[in-house]
């Protein structure tokens, strides 16, 4: 069983001609949209999404391979529930773009005592750091949310140093043709808690210009995917 799964020949198949220009979702939204539904999701969100996405929340932290001293920025981080899973002799960054989410985030942090967290209200895709700022960049369970999923990677691929980790967990469009009829067909409704459930990879992949080293599949039932490349 090899430590990363290679980007998985099912996807080959729904990579066509139009890759570099075809809509990443049925769906659109925008950003009082995404702050909106997030305001509502503030009290009950780790609750509702904590134990269910975990293991992949675990395994992205494992495929990071963190080292003392590295700057870590977290895009959307939410309530903060990723922030005990971090080292406690790295420094993170977390951004997001509800204030509701980030009080929770903010009691979070103060409760657990961690002193190498800090909290900034920030729009994922206009992000306020200078060129090559950090060692990793991980958006996690954002993408398939934001309004302009290719604005928000190009954004954590310019504060990402040469060399450095792009890690992003989310959930894609399935490449059965069955189930991502589904998803389509859903996705409009899916938005409502918090993510698109028709964002297609390949297409994303190409507009944002990533090249994976691995994309494995994560949680259960494996319909989420953590997506691992490194800053050219």
């Amino acid at each position: 069983m090899p430590l990363f799964d290679s980007p998985e020949p099912e996807h080959d198949k729904i990579v066509g001609s139009d890759v570099a220009t075809r809509a990443l979702s049925v769906t659109v939204v925008e950003n009082d949209f995404v702050a909106r539904v997030y305001e509502k999701l503030a009290s009950i969100y780790d609750f509702t999404f904590g134990p269910t996405l975990h293991p992949g929340r675990v395994q992205a932290l494992q495929r990071m391979g963190i080292k003392d001293g590295d700057r870590v920025l977290e895009v959307g981080v939410g309530t903060g529930i990723n922030a005990t899973l971090y080292p406690r002799t790295c420094h993170v960054t977390g951004i997001d773009l509800s204030d509701s989410m980030l009080e929770k985030a903010r009691e979070r942090v103060a409760r657990k005592g961690l002193t190498n967290v800090r909290l900034l209200e920030m729009d994922a895709a206009d992000l306020k750091f200078a060129e090559g700022s950090f060692d990793i960049v991980y958006a996690p369970y954002l993408i398939s949310v934001v309004p302009d999923p290719v604005a928000v990677v190009r954004e954590m691929v310019r504060v990402c140093r040469p060399g450095g980790k792009i890690v992003v967990l989310n959930h894609f469009l399935s490449p059965n043709p069955v189930l991502a009829w589904l998803e389509r067909a859903i996705s409009p409704f899916t938005v409502h808690i918090g993510f698109k459930s028709d964002l297609d990879l390949p297409a994303f992949l190409a507009q944002a210009g990533l090249k994976p080293v691995s994309i494995e599949k994560v949680n259960i039932p494996r319909i989420w995917s953590l997506v691992t490349c490194i800053k050219a």
